[in-house]
């Protein structure tokens, strides 16, 4: 494998992320290539970053490191992500900062704190849903409709449409494919923007629609991509769920060892956090020259970070291809870090935590009832489908004893 025009090839062959093992390659760059250009085709060129202290450098540094020019690697004929310069994941400091200020207090820790009753309650009718009905599929079924459930609550929707919103975004976020059904998700954010303009209410919309960036309004422009974003960003958090689940049943042992002692769940958070790395990459692009590990980054060069990567360092984690749900520290880059550490990391965790609390508590044996399916994707990972049987009655058991 050892060369770097193998690594150019596949890295970026979402192939690779679905039926082979990107860890081999990251592995292998983080000891012989931590700083790799990886020439144009049809993604522009790019440096990759592999290493988890090189990743957490570029992260801290948004004046040499820009978002506001895309975060994700696209085709070149694509052009730069939509909402550059506008969104809370496309903007620079100052911007970035005022932007995040309209929302902050939405996934502050008391907000959610305010939030547990709802999300606690939204977990279990989800999980009511697919007790005792035979198979059904843990990603879109339960953690999807977990996560938009909770988002909704937080943006303002009805109740009544939470299940709108869930169709419109498997279809237009998760699978990719539905022009149609992301029309008519802009649509239903614009009626219920002018619903908010003409009458404000306690939620995240009305903070961006009376709310102010710099002394002025948000355009109308500004407000749909920041709602599309957070929208759009929960499937990260939806990954981390299905993928958390996952983990537990790969590793019988670590799902015992937490039925055994409760208090390890703050540190087993974080390590499904740190082993999903639900977010594969994240695009900055330099503003001047810099340096890294003696490689000339110049400016207008575009760094890609690779997350899971950095969260499998030999210098920073123990043993770090082992699931270790006592893990201490554990100070994981699935978050990211500094001036764009997640916004909804509270939120986040509290619904990892509260999940795995109802499936200790309130469900039957969780089992697995198929292959599971990894996403075919560069951007995130994790299983695409994940099918799961889950009794309808409780059983101290809620994963089963051996895989």
């Amino acid at each position: 494998m050892a060369t770097t025009a193998f690594l150019a090839e596949h890295l970026v062959d979402p192939e690779v992320h679905a039926s082979g093992d990107p860890h081999a390659l990251w592995s292998w760059m983080r000891a012989n290539d931590p700083v790799s250009w990886q020439p144009p085709g049809e993604l522009p060129g790019f440096w990759s970053l592999t290493r988890y202290e090189d990743i957490r450098a570029v992260y801290r540094d948004p004046h040499t490191f820009s978002s506001a020019r895309g975060v994700l690697l696209r085709p070149a004929r694509l052009g730069a992500d939509p909402g550059g310069g506008m969104t809370l994941a496309l903007t620079d400091p100052p911007r970035h900062k005022q932007l995040r200020a309209l929302m902050a207090d939405w996934f502050s820790t008391r907000a959610v704190r305010d939030l547990e009753d709802h999300i606690r309650a939204a977990c279990r009718a989800v999980l009511a849903r697919v007790a005792g009905q035979g198979e059904c599929d843990a990603v879109h079924d339960i953690a999807g409709r977990l996560s938009m459930y909770v988002i909704g609550r937080i943006i303002g929707l009805p109740e009544k449409d939470h299940e709108l919103l869930v169709r419109w975004t498997d279809e237009a976020f998760e699978a990719g494919v539905s022009l149609a059904a992301h029309q008519e998700l802009m649509r239903y954010f614009i009626d219920l923007m002018d619903q908010r303009m003409a009458e404000p209410t306690d939620d995240l919309l009305s903070s961006l629609v009376t709310g102010t960036a710099d002394g002025e309004l948000l355009a109308e422009e500004e407000i749909l991509f920041n709602l599309e974003n957070l929208v759009g960003a929960t499937e990260n958090g939806r990954l981390a769920l299905a993928g958390g689940l996952l983990a537990f049943l790969d590793h019988p042992d670590q799902w015992r060892r937490l039925q055994r002692d409760r208090r390890l769940m703050p540190a087993a958070i974080e390590e499904i956090l740190r082993w999903t790395s639900s977010a594969t990459h994240s695009m900055r692009t330099a503003t001047e020259t810099a340096v890294i590990r003696g490689r000339r980054i110049e400016k207008g060069d575009r760094v890609v970070l690779w997350i899971p990567s950095g969260n499998r360092d030999e210098d920073v984690f123990e043993d770090p291809f082992r699931f270790d749900i006592g893990r201490t520290p554990n100070r994981h880059l699935a978050l990211a870090s500094g001036e764009h550490f997640c916004i909804g990391s509270t939120l986040a965790r509290a619904e990892l935590r509260i999940l795995l609390e109802q499936l200790l508590d309130e469900v039957g044996p969780v089992e697995p009832a198929g292959p599971v399916a990894r996403l075919r994707s560069i951007a995130v990972g994790g299983p695409e489908t994940l099918p799961v049987r889950i009794a309808a009655r409780h059983d101290d058991a809620a994963l089963p004893a051996e895989a």
